[in-house]
């Protein structure tokens, strides 16, 4: 069954309006920020083809994140750093993205839902809601916006850094990553944090 908008439907019907979906993408990579997104969808103009980004094939997930970007209310966006992720960890650092991109809304939300258990620092209620991504459209919305720019991100950093496959593995650490590790050593994109990159330093000469 795909995401659905019921549980919108519900908490817009509380007079809790609007209502945001929130995801991040990117907590795994080696490499790269972690990206989030947040998405306030019109009811009256939901966009077809939404699913969990994860289940969605490259070509469906661009198809519908122009559709998403044609229909929402208010789309926001936001990073954390490498610096930030070593800084923080991996978690604190997620939520600190998804607390941004709802910042960065031009519509205040009167609800939020966010993938995951936990919530963000919010100005407003919220809930989170564990695989929210397959289950709430605003949310699955999200996690497409925020793939897709992450990707796109990945992209820009693969032509100054070709080694690393950057373009195709979107800093996941793919056997083709860690041989270019293990032959160039890190990038200043690197997650140093990471145990891999963390194991290198230890075992360099």
């Amino acid at each position: 069954m795909p995401p659905h908008f019921l549980t919108e439907t519900r908490i817009l019907g509380e007079g809790r309006r609007p209502v945001a979906g929130v995801d991040e993408v990117g907590r795994g990579p080696l490499a790269g920020p972690v990206a989030a997104a947040a998405v306030i969808l019109d009811p009256k103009r939901l966009p077809d083809g939404v699913d969990d980004s994860k289940a969605m094939s490259a070509k469906a997930r661009e198809e519908a994140f122009e559709r998403i970007a044609a229909r929402a209310l208010a789309i926001g966006v936001a990073f954390a750093s490498v610096e930030e992720i070593d800084a923080l960890n991996i978690r604190r650092a997620s939520l600190l993205a998804m607390a941004r991109a709802v910042a960065a809304l031009h519509i205040a939300p009167g609800f939020v839902l966010v993938d995951g258990r936990d919530l963000p620092e919010l100005a407003c209620p919220g809930e989170a809601i564990v695989k929210g991504d397959a289950i709430c459209l605003s949310i699955a919305a999200a996690s497409i916006v925020a793939k897709i720019l992450r990707d796109r991100q990945m992209r820009r950093l693969a032509a100054f850094y070709p080694h690393y496959g950057f373009a195709t593995n979107a800093g996941y650490g793919t056997p083709e990553h860690l041989a270019a590790l293990r032959a160039h050593g890190p990038t200043p994109f690197h997650r140093m944090s990471f145990s891999p990159l963390r194991e290198a330093r230890a075992n360099a000469p």
